[in-house]
């Protein structure tokens, strides 16, 4: 990285920071509305699917404008959890907040579909033999799942790395706090001479997600296998 200077380093630290706790604070209620959605019957299915799939269809400013309303220090619970010396607007935690909540949709996807692949049938008869609903999940679908789970969880990570609409509007552009690569790429393309800056965090940018789909691809292959037993 020595070819980046001080302030695209310090970017691309930030982007793989945020993307790291998105990704890690996401994962287990990812997990557990993806078990949700594909082996319960409740009222209120279809809402709870569309809620977590909404901003996949919202503009990215949308989602960071209602994170804003909600989260905000004078919204309702950003102002209580203020009161607890926890901050999420203009803080990298926001942009965690929201890189994770643009992210969450492909990681329930992905985990989703994983879960459904897996027969009911196993499941069934674990729990015939006297095996807990927890036990069930454990020893039998956790270890069947675990690919889709790593793919969801490297997906997520790489939108996450990518997300600039909700970030930018919720948290702003602030250098050293929460301007991560993609809003860095905008704000170097807003000055005069800033396109080498610019074009330097857009090839770290195309690395990473490449990397993200490759080894999310090669880890899944790996466990599936060894989960076959081949």
């Amino acid at each position: 990285m020595e070819w980046l200077g001080p302030e695209e380093w310090q970017a691309v630290a930030l982007s793989l920071r945020v993307s790291f706790w998105a990704t890690l604070a996401g994962l287990p209620l990812g997990v557990f509305v993806a078990y949700a959605l594909a082996r319960w019957s409740f009222p209120g299915k279809q809402i709870l699917n569309g809620i977590v799939h909404l901003p996949l269809i919202l503009p990215p400013v949308v989602t960071g404008y209602l994170l804003l309303l909600t989260f905000g220090t004078r919204g309702p619970v950003g102002s209580l959890l203020q009161e607890i010396g926890i901050v999420f607007a203009f803080r990298w935690t926001g942009a965690a907040l929201a890189a994770g909540v643009m992210s969450f949709p492909l990681m329930v996807r992905a985990i989703r579909l994983s879960i459904e692949a897996v027969d009911p049938k196993l499941e069934q008869a674990a729990a015939t033999l006297g095996a807990s609903r927890m036990w069930v999940f454990v020893s039998i679908t956790l270890p069947l799942i675990l690919p889709g789970i790593i793919a969801g969880a490297i997906l997520a990570f790489a939108k996450a790395m990518g997300e600039f609409g909700a970030t930018i509007t919720f948290v702003s552009n602030i250098p050293g706090e929460t301007q991560t690569l993609p809003t860095a790429i905008y704000a170097f393309l807003q000055v005069p001479g800033g396109e080498g800056s610019a074009m330097r965090l857009v090839l770290v940018s195309v690395v990473v997600a490449m990397s993200a789909l490759f080894l999310s691809e090669i880890l899944a292959r790996r466990i599936a296998r060894r989960v076959a037993g081949i």
